[in-house]
């Protein structure tokens, strides 16, 4: 687990609605457990503030940080789609993007990356389908500096041809066997954590359990169901996690306002 991949993590699923603030001595206790060291988290908070997703603030107990608007923006986002709160509907329409490519393989590696977050897949190396407009999409493309159309446009042989669509812009295949290789890996992780378990323990696991499934943001654009094959397994994956996410919750919870409560004391 990376160490900038695990503070998004950790801001977004805990830290985010105390505040989104944290001491950085709270930021290296919490990211302890899941083995990175305090060095590799120093690094990546740079990291994050250099790229306007932290901002640095001195707080009673020391150094502290702080989310951007725009990390408050992504984290909200995420939320919505990791927990799916928010269950978009589909008016039978797809968004399109027809793109001038980056001149070089890294530019372009880091567009597709961000373009499929926002729940794009890409038909060639210019045209890019979605099942929803993705809000963020022009300030993205516009900020890189890629010149771009964008159309709304139904299917004209319906609901098979949307099908096919997807199908050529989505492995759905690759999709389902990453669903199910998920619940296999994750199972015995969670089965490990009991009512008596300490609740570090249960933290650990159930921020494995979060980051696991935060993944499938880059590859899974929640598409509607009449887009979906039968018995999809992304839905009984979804089921799994939603139950081990809120049995953990509690302890994991606890852990993190003792975390913060021991590393919020002012200095002296």
């Amino acid at each position: 687990m990376q160490a900038r991949s695990a503070l998004f993590d950790l801001y977004g699923d805990y830290l985010r609605p105390r505040g989104g603030r944290a001491p950085v001595a709270a930021l290296v206790r919490l990211l302890a457990p899941l083995g990175i060291a305090p060095p590799a988290v120093r690094t990546a908070v740079s990291r994050m503030v250099r790229q306007g997703w932290l901002h640095p603030l001195r707080l009673s107990s020391g150094p502290g940080y702080l989310i951007t608007p725009k990390a408050a923006r992504r984290l909200d986002e995420a939320a919505v789609r990791i927990y799916r709160t928010g269950k978009p509907g589909w008016d039978g329409r797809f968004d399109l993007l027809l793109i001038d490519p980056p001149p070089t393989r890294a530019e372009r590696l880091r567009i597709a990356g961000n373009l499929a977050y926002l729940g794009y897949g890409t038909l060639d190396g210019t045209t890019w389908v979605a099942p929803r407009p993705g809000e963020d999409v022009d300030a993205l493309l516009t900020e890189a500096g890629i010149r771009f159309e964008r159309f709304t446009a139904h299917h004209t042989a319906g609901t098979a041809g949307a099908v096919a669509l997807v199908r050529r812009a989505w492995d759905l295949d690759e999709i389902s066997t990453a669903y199910q290789r998920f619940v296999r890996e994750m199972r015995p992780v969670l089965a490990a954590v009991t009512e008596t378990s300490a609740d570090e323990t249960a933290y650990a696991a159930r921020f494995q359990l979060v980051h696991a499934w935060r993944t499938f943001l880059f590859r899974d654009p929640q598409l509607p169901p009449p887009l979906l094959p039968d018995r999809w397994s992304g839905t009984s994956a979804a089921t799994f996690f939603d139950r081990h996410a809120s049995r953990l919750r509690p302890a994991a919870d606890r852990y993190v306002d003792h975390c913060l409560e021991m590393c919020s004391r002012p200095a002296r």
